[in-house]
């Protein structure tokens, strides 16, 4: 089973647990840190002290220096909540507004969303939040189902379609189904402006893209993390888009009839008036 992945957004916090880090002029700092655990594994968050060591420290005076901790099992993950006073929320951002709320002192409360948004309460005006990617979901084969026990299978990659990545991965293999041809895949900026006009989208940035194409390279399809020899950052990040694109093609996981889960194209009619010609 793959784990999870968890974000922690610039400006939020940091990595390590040292008395280090905190605000400066009220602002706080650190950059973004992104922490894969497999099952079994534990990270800890909260504001940290060089006694109190966390993986995810969060600055905020509100805060627990041992705020948490997130447990992955081998199909979901637990959150447990060490405050004695304040509640925590889990968010579905793929839903319809769902969320959970894990009262002080809650010991490994399941999680069930496949993606979800950890928020914490704050002094400031914004709480502080980061994000979850679960363990890969999986889902009987529907031809197996009622037949004997022992028959039955799992699928090989577990999307969900209605999820936010995988309308990144349908923009990424957008040109190539419409085209047939070896076109460039998009890059990210170019993906944020794809999606801009869908609902799921409009708050979508550069980062959460980068976020949700890591986790389908490396959580989703499995195609490994790239070589931290090989050449420049973007060249690795470019083949890594052509592989997830050219995994998913083969297999068939995006087709042509889910490119209607994507905005309409400006100015529309545009591929009827190439196919009249």
């Amino acid at each position: 089973m793959s784990g999870v992945v968890v974000h922690l957004p610039r400006g939020s916090g940091g990595a390590g647990g040292g008395a280090g880090g905190g605000a400066v002029g009220g602002e706080p700092r650190g950059d973004a840190v992104t922490l894969r655990l497999g099952p079994g594994e534990i990270a800890r968050f909260g504001r940290g002290s060089a006694t109190v060591p966390v993986e995810l420290r969060l600055d905020d005076p509100a805060i627990s220096r041992l705020a948490g901790e997130i447990r992955v099992t081998d199909d979901h993950w637990q959150l447990t909540n060490h405050s004695t006073t304040h509640s925590y929320l889990v968010e579905n951002p793929e839903g319809a507004g769902e969320y959970l709320r894990v009262p002080p002192r809650r010991v490994g409360a399941p999680i069930p969303f496949e993606f979800a948004r950890v928020v914490l309460p704050t002094r400031g005006e914004v709480p502080v939040s980061f994000q979850v990617f679960a363990p890969d979901h999986l889902y009987l084969d529907p031809d197996a189902m009622g037949g004997p026990r022992g028959t039955s299978t799992v699928t090989a990659y577990s999307l969900n379609e209605t999820a936010t990545y995988f309308l990144v991965l349908v923009a990424l293999c957008e040109p190539r189904l419409r085209d047939q041809s070896r076109v460039a895949v998009p890059t990210t900026p170019q993906i944020v402006e794809r999606l801009r006009g869908h609902p799921a989208g409009a708050e979508l940035t550069a980062r959460a893209v980068s976020s949700h194409i890591d986790y389908l390279a490396e959580e989703k399809l499995r195609i490994g993390a790239p070589d931290p020899h090989d050449a420049g950052k973007g060249d690795r990040r470019n083949g890594k888009r052509e592989e997830i694109v050219g995994l998913a093609l083969r297999f068939g996981l995006v087709r042509e009839e889910h490119l209607a889960l994507l905005p309409p194209l400006a100015g529309t009619g545009g591929r009827e008036r190439q196919a009249a010609r």
